[in-house]
């Protein structure tokens, strides 16, 4: 198995992942696969954003098989540079609990750190996923805020916790 980052040839495995995390994790996520499935051209956009500067996706493969991701962004504005992000957090359902989301973690927190500007990383998730916040929480991440009712999914609210990683 290997992580790397993700390139435009990469769009639709990426894609395809992306609406299967829609679809079987839609509390996990901001958007919803209903707005996915409007989208328009969505592997060209998919393909243009991993060519974006300051926003680094990787992914977690098995010969061909893509089975997850994980998204860093580094904010832009000059008083928030120092500030990373990491988005889209997913491995496939298949292949849960095989160290998968720890190594597109350590993979997302190294890449970080080679970046000497950003200083840390801000991350959300659903407060009632303990795997992910366990996973977080053994990577150093510490939660500093919580927002009840953050999202709206099949009419039932999801809570979610807000945390940071230091890197200096």
């Amino acid at each position: 198995m290997e992580v790397r980052l993700l390139n435009p040839e990469d769009a639709e495995v990426y894609w395809e992942l992306r609406l299967e995390a829609l679809k079987l994790s839609p509390e996990a996520f901001s958007s919803s696969y209903e707005e996915a499935m409007q989208r328009k051209e969505p592997i060209k956009q998919v393909a243009e954003r991993l060519q974006e500067e300051g926003a680094y996706t990787f992914g977690m493969f098995d010969g061909e098989e893509f089975l997850g991701t994980v998204t860093l962004v580094q904010e832009k504005a000059l008083k928030m540079q120092h500030r990373g992000n990491i988005y889209a957090m997913y491995v496939s359902a298949k292949r849960r609990n095989a160290g998968i989301g720890k190594a597109l973690m350590q993979a997302a927190i190294e890449y970080a750190k080679s970046i000497p500007v950003i200083e840390k990383l801000n991350l959300t998730v659903a407060a009632n996923n303990e795997k992910a916040k366990n996973l977080y929480i053994s990577l150093g991440f510490k939660t500093y805020g919580y927002e009840e009712k953050a999202l709206k999914v099949d009419n039932q609210f999801i809570d979610e916790e807000h945390m940071v990683l230091f890197l200096k």
